[in-house]
């Protein structure tokens, strides 16, 4: 359950984190932790602990004598789903989407040939049901039903992989899925091509079928691009 310091905690979070992505405070804009304490009306103490999870994530650096800087975006840990939401909120949002889509299109084909080669029966057999269930979910407007089998079957080609970097970019990838829908860059029934696409590298995984299955997720990724060139230009 969520106390009132941590509805506190989160909602500074989100605010400073939204607002420093969207560029409301430029690169160089020094925050001072009292007059971020009397804006938000929370402790200082509640500050300290925004500005250090925002120093993690590198959006800004802290000073003694000097306050809370915040950094260029090529500081930015933007592989940070956190980051990537915040950005995927702002007016940045088409071109943070191509940048996460051509980033798929480089490691899922990959990941999804190695994936062929390195499965295990029972990640061949999620990869089938996610895959099914997104066939089950892709009419009538069930969106976000249908996002919980599409970011399930991704993470599983990454994990299969047998690449723990690929792996780690499942979150990565559901953010740049979730994202889409939510805000709304995504047509309300998914694409029938695509769907029979995801199918059909379930079963070339489980055949150990690795280039087609490398080539079949190449397809998926083109697809998604051609989708952003209509939704998201």
């Amino acid at each position: 359950m969520t106390t009132p310091a941590q509805g506190l905690h989160s909602h500074v979070l989100a605010t400073l984190g939204l607002a420093i992505t969207a560029g409301e405070y430029p690169p160089g804009t020094v925050l001072r932790t009292d007059e971020l304490a009397q804006r938000f009306d929370v402790s200082r103490t509640v500050i300290r602990e925004v500005v250090r999870v925002l120093e993690s994530m590198h959006l800004v650096e802290s000073r003694r004598r000097v306050g809370v800087t915040v950094l260029p975006t090529a500081s930015w840990n933007v592989y940070d789903p956190q980051v990537i939401r915040w950005r995927l909120a702002g007016a940045d949002r088409p071109r943070q989407l191509r940048s996460l889509t051509v980033l798929r299109s480089a490691v899922e084909p990959v990941a999804a040939g190695l994936a062929a080669l390195n499965a295990t029966p029972e990640q061949c057999r999620e990869l089938t049901e996610q895959a099914l269930g997104m066939v089950a979910t892709s009419r009538g407007r069930r969106l976000e039903e249908y996002l919980v089998h599409d970011v399930a079957f991704h993470r599983v080609v990454l994990n299969a992989s047998g690449n723990e970097m690929f792996a780690r970019l499942g979150d990565v990838v559901a953010e740049v899925l979730a994202g889409r829908t939510h805000h709304h860059v995504m047509f309300e029934d998914p694409d029938p091509a695509a769907v029979t696409l995801h199918v059909q590298v379930a079963e070339a995984v489980r055949e150990r079928d690795a280039a087609r299955a490398e080539e079949l997720t190449r397809q998926i990724a083109v697809g998604a691009l051609q989708e952003l060139d209509v939704l998201a230009p």
